[in-house]
C-alpha cells in the first residue's frame, strides 16, 4: 500500500521560492516514507502579469527547473509529479504562446532521461460574475493528447489538469487506459471552488473507476488572485480520503490501497460494460 505526499501550495512570481518550496517538501516527504510527490498547478511560477512571467518563462529557467528536479527526485528517492509549469514552446511560425506542462519525474531515471510530460488540453477562458475574467488560451497554447504514465509507485498513473476537469472525455480515455490514478493539480477559483471542486473531482473517480489526487494553490497570491485549496485524494468509489482544508499551504499524506481498485470496477463494472454510442 504505498503512501503518496501532496502539497498544497501558495505559489507566487518568485520560481526560485517556489521551487525551493517543493524541494523541502520532497524531503521531508521521503523522510516519512512517502514514495510521490504531487504539487498544484503552476506550482513553480503563478503570475498574471504576463510580461513579467515572460522573463523567466523564455529564459533557461524551466530546463534548470526539470533538471533541479530530476535531480531531487533521484537524491531524496522519490518520485515528483509536477502538477504544472509554464514552458516556451517552439518559436518557429506566428504562434508564440507557451504550455502548460504537468512533469512526472521519476527516481530511478538517470538525469539524461526525460521527465514524462502533459500539456494542459482545455484552457479557462471565462468572465466570472464575480468581475474575476481569465483568458488562458491567449498566453497558451492547449496540448492535443491524453498522457499515461507506466509503472509508478501508484500504479498507471493519468495525468490531467485543472479545468480539464469538466471535460468527461479526457477522463473516458485515460478510464479506457484503466489508470490506477489520475492526478489533477489545479489552482481553482475560489468561487468555482465552492461551487463544483469536491463534486466534480469525485464524479471523475467514479466515473474512471480509479483514485484522484488533486493537489491545489491556496490563499490570497502575490499577483493578486486568490484560490481555493482544499487539496484531495478521492478513491475509486469516490471516497474522500484526504481533504487539506482551504486555510494554508501544507504537506500531507494519504496510503492508496491499490486493491481497492479491483474491488470497486468488480462491484460496479462500468469500464467493462462501456458500449460505443452511434453517431
Amino acid at each position: 500500500m504505498p503512501k503518496i505526499a501532496v502539497l498544497q501550495m501558495n505559489s507566487g512570481i518568485d520560481p526560485e521560492a517556489n521551487l525551493f518550496a517543493i524541494e523541502k517538501a520532497a524531503r521531508a516527504a521521503s523522510d516519512e516514507g512517502a514514495e510521490a510527490l504531487f504539487t498544484p498547478e503552476m506550482s513553480i511560477l503563478l503570475d498574471r502579469d504576463r510580461g513579467r512571467a515572460a522573463d523567466w518563462i523564455e529564459s533557461s529557467g524551466p530546463d534548470e527547473v526539470a533538471e533541479r528536479l530530476t535531480n531531487c527526485a533521484m537524491e531524496f528517492g522519490i518520485d515528483i509529479a509536477l502538477g504544472s509549469m509554464p514552458v516556451r514552446l517552439s518559436m518557429d511560425g506566428d504562434d508564440k504562446r507557451w504550455a502548460n506542462r504537468a512533469m512526472y519525474f521519476d527516481r530511478n531515471c538517470p538525469g539524461a532521461v526525460d521527465p514524462a510530460i502533459y500539456d494542459k488540453i482545455h484552457m479557462f477562458d471565462v468572465e466570472l460574475s464575480t468581475g474575476e475574467a481569465w483568458r488562458e488560451s491567449g498566453a497558451y497554447r492547449p496540448g492535443d493528447a491524453a498522457v499515461s504514465v507506466e509503472d509508478t509507485p501508484v500504479g498507471r498513473l493519468g495525468l490531467a489538469i485543472c479545468y480539464d476537469m469538466r471535460f468527461p472525455a479526457l477522463f473516458e480515455e485515460l478510464g479506457r487506459r484503466e489508470c490506477d490514478v489520475i492526478s489533477i493539480p489545479a489552482a481553482f477559483t475560489v468561487p468555482t471552488g465552492k461551487a463544483h471542486w469536491h463534486v466534480l473531482l469525485r464524479a471523475r473517480a467514479i466515473e474512471a473507476q480509479a483514485f484522484v489526487i488533486a493537489a491545489a494553490q491556496v490563499g490570497k497570491h502575490a499577483d493578486g488572485r486568490e484560490t481555493y485549496g482544499h487539496s484531495l485524494v478521492v478513491d475509486p468509489w469516490g471516497e474522500v480520503l484526504l481533504d487539506m482544508g482551504g486555510g494554508a499551504p501544507g504537506l500531507a499524506f494519504c496510503d492508496i490501497n491499490l486493491d481497492r481498485i479491483a474491488e470497486v470496477r468488480a462491484q460496479i463494472p462500468s469500464l467493462a460494460n462501456r458500449r460505443k454510442i452511434p453517431n
